[in-house]
């Protein structure tokens, strides 16, 4: 895993433009919050799924630029004062802290663009028959757009002070956080060749890993160290956010992630042991500190 990180952190750097390129100032504040930091989880899963299907897994350079970027942005705009208001990510100051909101916000735009550009390269860059780069292209909007990660971002705005349901804390994670994971999942495997039998396995896989995850962030907010996190700690608290631990306890909300975390690895039966990096970022997911 640690070696894929440093294969991530290359693909990104070249994939970036460089800070000599202009505007500066733009490209500079891309890369201060795309290099260097992060556990690049979806770049892995992406990674890992072409990898259980027997895939190239170089072959996934584009959607893992694509990817992370996306993450990155996200990350970006979630920090501003007008969403979350934080000023650390990542065991660093956040974007808007370091460039101000007006660059912050079109960081944040020019990297989705620029996502979707590298994947067009597929072709180009990473020997992706146009087929499969159209659907992958398609799976990673769906998983970033209104009925993916904005939207449950949108809900879970709209969502803080008010009464909530586990139905609709389930629709936050899975869009906000579990769509963009179920991207990376579906992209590699049908750039490592899956059939709809496959396909369908590693969406379950998806499913249950992104609710996992979610769950783990939210006792991490309760429990964990900023320090450690990189990030501040206890806020969705703060915020009125209703969370699982906050609907059904810790301890409760530990069995659920465990039980998750089961599934996900229930789902990979009848992988090989191709598939072993996607088991081991299922165990890691409930174990993770940071």
């Amino acid at each position: 895993m640690k070696q894929l990180v440093l294969q991530v952190e290359a693909i990104l750097d070249q994939a970036l433009p460089s800070e000599q390129t202009a505007p500066t100032v733009l490209h500079e504040s891309m890369r201060y919050s795309t290099l260097g930091g992060g556990k690049r989880l979806r770049a892995l899963l992406a990674m890992g799924a072409c990898a259980a299907l027997g895939g190239d897994v170089n072959a996934t350079s584009g959607l893992v630029a694509a990817i992370e970027m996306i993450h990155a942005y996200s990350l970006i705009h979630d920090d501003l004062p007008c969403m979350d208001d934080d000023d650390l990510r990542r065991g660093k100051p956040t974007n808007h802290i370091v460039y101000g909101e007006a660059v912050a916000v079109l960081t944040g735009d020019a990297l989705l663009t620029e996502a979707f550009a590298e994947l067009a390269r597929m072709p180009e860059k990473c020997g992706i028959d146009y087929q499969t780069t159209v659907q992958v292209i398609a799976e990673v909007a769906q998983g970033a757009g209104s009925q993916g990660m904005v939207g449950g971002q949108i809900v879970d705005i709209a969502s803080q002070e008010q009464q909530m349901d586990e139905e609709t804390l389930r629709y936050i994670h899975q869009h906000k956080t579990g769509a963009l994971f179920r991207a990376a999942l579906r992209g590699g495997a049908l750039i490592g060749g899956a059939n709809a039998e496959q396909l369908a396995a590693i969406t379950r896989y998806a499913e249950n890993f992104g609710l996992a995850f979610q769950i783990t962030d939210d006792i991490l907010d309760e429990t964990g160290e900023a320090e450690q996190l990189g990030k501040a700690v206890q806020t969705d608290q703060a915020r009125g956010k209703l969370t699982y631990p906050r609907l059904f306890g810790l301890e409760e909300s530990q069995e659920m992630a465990r039980r998750c975390v089961e599934e996900c690895h229930a789902s990979l039966s009848s992988f090989t042991d191709q598939a072993d990096l996607l088991r081991e970022l299922a165990s890691f997911i409930i174990q993770r500190d940071h």
